[in-house]
């Protein structure tokens, strides 16, 4: 049984516990497509979380306008404190311009928009919706160690399915890369951010102070980018990792606009700025032939320990995405990061506001 202590506090799931916790104190956070729309995925997560008596659901919704009202009455079905951002709304978008904060659609600036409404709480949860094993036990898990005295939470979790090893991007790229990285230099911000056993994953809780300090990126950076601020404002003494079990996920091919190669180049480009904010300046002409010895060394483990538990692996794959994968390490560009809620140029309240005038519209 392995119950082993990383650098940051590590909660493991050892009795399948589900935790007394503040959820009535909580706002969670659900950021949602048109495509989640009736779906199976969502429609367990919903179901679950009307288990959990949270004190506010905040759901985040990108989505065009002829379907944004058939989506906001099927939500309404559920018995849940509901509160929908319809994160491409007219009058939203205006105000976002009006303020210089508009631009570029993505996962990071839905989530901004949703953590903004969710602010009036004590705790804020963030998870995605497309999770077919989700249990309303994580919601509990996640919030347990605030209520305990710290201030960030994130999950991990396998990524086992269909006989096969997932959380390809998280292996084969993450984790080598910072690995990489730290035989470059030894930095605190390089040792927090290999502490975490699914840097990747989109689940995580935060107290709202830490909440309205982060400065979202605003696409498939937004995981790394929330763990640079984590470790700015809690640091290895406040911040825990908890065990959720397994996850089933929607799966991405490596190729295509929303693939894991371009989702690699937004990563890229977080991390590159969480470290550089800490003082690390990476060699970038010596850095991808690091990053290949590295990510070499584990997929040599990967494939034995796919070997030893009957899994299938495909060596000759796995290489082929790591060269991939390393096209995707270059200096990270203009920073376009989205202001922390504690900075922005314009009110939670606002924002309120305009969303609620594009809802009335469409309903």
């Amino acid at each position: 049984m392995e119950y082993v202590q990383e650098r940051v506090t590590t909660l493991h799931d050892l009795t399948d516990p589900v935790p007394s916790a503040p959820t009535d104190r909580a706002s969670i956070v659900v950021p949602m497509t048109e495509r989640e729309y009736a779906g199976l995925a969502p429609d367990r997560v919903l179901s679950e979380l009307e288990r959990v008596d949270p004190g506010q659901v905040v759901v985040p919704l990108r989505a065009s306008t002829d379907r944004v009202g058939p989506f906001y009455d099927w939500l309404a079905d559920y018995d849940l404190p509901l509160s929908v951002v319809w994160c491409n709304g007219p009058r939203l978008e205006e105000l976002l311009d009006e303020h210089g904060l508009d631009g570029e659609f993505g996962k990071g600036r839905d989530v901004w928009l949703g953590i903004g409404q969710a602010l009036d709480r004590e705790y804020v949860v963030v998870h995605d919706a497309d999770t077919k094993s989700y249990s309303r036990a994580d919601v509990a898990r996640l919030l347990y160690p605030l209520s305990q005295g710290y201030d960030f939470s994130k999950g991990y979790y396998a990524r086992v399915e269909n006989d096969r090893l997932y959380g390809r991007l998280f292996r084969l790229f993450f984790v080598p890369l910072v690995r990489a990285l730290e035989s470059e230099r030894d930095a605190p911000v390089l040792r927090y951010l290999g502490a975490f056993r699914y840097a990747l994953a989109g689940e995580f809780a935060a107290t709202t102070g830490l909440a309205e300090r982060l400065r979202t990126q605003r696409s498939w950076g937004l995981e790394v980018g929330t763990l640079g601020d984590a470790f700015e404002y809690a640091g290895f003494e406040g911040s825990t990792q908890v065990d959720l079990g397994t996850y089933e996920h929607d799966h991405r091919a490596v190729s295509g606009p929303t693939g894991l190669s371009d989702m690699s180049r937004h990563v890229a480009a977080a991390l590159f700025r969480a470290v550089t904010d800490h003082g690390v300046d990476p060699d970038y002409d010596a850095l991808p032939r690091r990053y290949r010895e590295a990510a070499g060394s584990l997929v040599r483990g990967y494939e034995l320990d796919a070997e030893f538990n009957g899994l299938e692996y495909d060596r000759t794959d796995e290489l082929e995405q790591v060269e991939t994968y390393a096209t995707a390490i270059e200096p990270p560009g203009p920073d376009r990061r989205l202001p922390a809620w504690t900075d922005a140029p314009l009110s939670p309240a606002r924002v309120a506001e305009a969303v609620e005038a594009d809802l009335e519209a469409v309903r």
